[in-house]
């Protein structure tokens, strides 16, 4: 880049000045990448201006030049978090972090950007926030450690909210990624801290972690935890996710037999199977996600699924049988169709696995992963309202039927924007971001509803599927590309529009549906048969 000459009375020597395009580069809706000395940033063009953000996604590093620019804002190719390409902010999720905002100057049809050289090689930042007042004595209580209540915390905290601010988990870790749980299970745990210790004690937000509500009442405004101690609150937000279902057959208490929920659960889970016989039972996500991490450490590994394909209900068949295929490459076995009636032991360990046709597979260690189950036990005789799957019951603005109590993350079933305002319950990391942000907004009377689109992905053998949308009743699948040489992308169709998409390498195209399905954009089936994918603009 050539660095800027031209210097005024106001230029400061500690920043740089370098021009990186010419006016007339970029049109209107278009972005490029450019480095200003060490620094890589992303210069886009919207409504006839010129701003510059960093380039790298918050998230993991994903190069937002291949992502999608629609509006104001661009969104991540990979996961699909969004920023505000005018101030760099996180507008949504996954991610926690900002992006750094350049100015940007345009002189004589040429486009220069400025930067600090004391942070030139800033790639994210935590936007502002301010701590706690010893003097108020508001206090909000948020239960559980994940993602909603931590985005909560914060979002409370760059509104200028300046009460107690509780979090109490029942983990041994502050909030953590719990999506590479099952992809990564030997990760250490500083790797997949959201945030430090010191990040809650400089913004005064209690962490009490290995605590667990039993109760609350709502009358009283109090919760009650497993030791007997007591907690009041003026607002309060039910953010305790789901358990892992266990399964109900004899045998299911051996030792060896695992769920898959904690940090802990997962680093056993890694040792135990360690040139071992691993039994996986579920071909849903964390189950094949479990199996193909195990694929070349274990000495073998072999997959039980209920359906004649894993993902079967929630991609469709087509897809779930190219996965299968993926895996066997790898030598994974598979007893599809089938189930488990018992789990057999020696001195209390696990050695056998019997199915419900009646094969037995050698185990020496099972890995469980057939469902979830909301965590509302504790809200009994409390008041709040939950569903017949135990999920609790939100409005758009994430309150409860309980004044003044709220709920976000996956134990919440909640009212779905692109489908009609459905009530749906969506385990995704994205969406217990969006959620914790919204109530956080509406704890302060800011009101603003739940509007984020579903956008969820898997990891299998190096190779992500993508998906986005909300695809339950769907009627028929269109592909573009195909499973068969997995490079493909899956339009779901139901009354002849498109209510979700799934892809293999065929980037941005899900992230691009997705900005589309935010805006309010209806995608149609015509639109989906077409040869012609422009408007997709790829």
């Amino acid at each position: 880049m050539e660095t800027c000459q031209e210097r005024g009375p106001d230029d400061n020597p500690e920043e740089l000045t370098e021009l990186v395009c010419q006016e007339t580069d970029l049109k209107d809706g278009e972005m490029k990448a450019v480095e200003v000395g060490e620094a890589k940033l992303l210069i886009v063009r919207a409504h006839g201006q010129y701003t510059a953000i960093g380039s790298r996604c918050s998230h993991y590093g994903a190069p937002l030049i291949k992502g999608v620019l629609l509006g104001d804002r661009v969104r991540c190719p990979f996961h699909g978090a969004c920023f505000n390409v005018k101030t760099g902010d996180i507008e949504d999720y996954p991610g926690l972090d900002s992006l750094p905002c350049y100015k940007v100057t345009v002189k004589n049809g040429q486009v220069y950007v400025t930067i600090n050289k004391k942070t030139m090689t800033q790639t994210k930042r935590v936007r502002e926030m301010c701590s706690v007042a010893t003097d108020i004595k508001h206090t909000i209580v948020l239960i559980g450690g994940g993602p909603a209540s931590l985005v909560c915390a914060e979002t409370l905290r760059q509104n200028e909210y300046k009460g107690r601010i509780i979090m109490i988990t029942k983990d041994l870790l502050p909030p953590f990624d719990k999506p590479k749980l099952s992809k990564a299970m030997n990760v250490e745990s500083n790797k997949i801290l959201l945030r430090s210790h010191d990040f809650f004690h400089e913004f005064g937000i209690e962490l009490w972690t290995q605590k667990e509500v039993i109760s609350v009442n709502t009358a009283d405004k109090v919760v009650k935890l497993s030791d007997g101690s007591l907690q009041r609150y003026d607002q309060l937000l039910i953010s305790t996710g789901c358990r892992a279902c266990p399964l109900n057959c004899p045998g299911w208490d051996l030792e060896g037999v695992k769920l898959l929920q904690t940090y802990e659960d997962a680093k056993e889970i890694h040792t135990l199977s360690l040139g071992q016989k691993a039994v996986v039972v579920g071909t849903s996500f964390i189950g094949m996600e479990a199996a193909s991490y195990l694929s070349d450490k274990a000495a073998s590994v072999s997959v039980v699924g209920t359906s004649a394909y894993p993902y079967e209900r929630s991609l469709g068949p087509k897809i779930g049988q190219m996965t299968l295929q993926m895996m066997e490459e790898q030598g994974v076995k598979f007893y599809m169709k089938s189930g488990v009636s018992e789990i057999r032991g020696h001195n209390g360990k696990v050695k056998e696995v019997v199915l419900k046709d009646g094969r037995v597979l050698e185990a020496d260690v099972v890995i469980l992963g057939i469902g979830v189950i909301p965590n509302s036990d504790f809200l009994q005789d409390s008041g709040v309202e939950i569903d017949p799957k135990k999920a609790v019951i939100v409005n758009k603005l994430m309150m409860t039927n309980v004044p003044g109590v709220f709920s976000a993350g996956d134990v919440t079933s909640f009212p779905l924007s692109i489908r009609g305002d459905q009530m749906v319950s969506i385990g995704h990391w994205q969406m217990s971001h969006a959620q914790g942000r919204v109530a956080a907004l509406n704890m302060l009377n800011k009101k603003t509803e739940i509007k984020s689109v579903p956008f969820f992905w898997t990891v299998l053998l190096g190779k992500s599927i993508r998906y986005t949308g909300y695809n339950e009743g769907y009627t028929e699948i269109i592909f573009k590309g195909t499973v068969e040489e997995r490079k493909f992308l899956a339009f779901y169709i139901k009354e002849n529009v498109v209510v979700a998409a799934a892809s293999l390498m065929f980037d941005p195209a899900v992230a691009r549906l997705a900005e589309m399905m935010a805006t309010g954009q209806r995608i149609t089936k015509t639109q989906a048969l077409a040869e012609d994918l422009s408007w997709l603009q790829m």
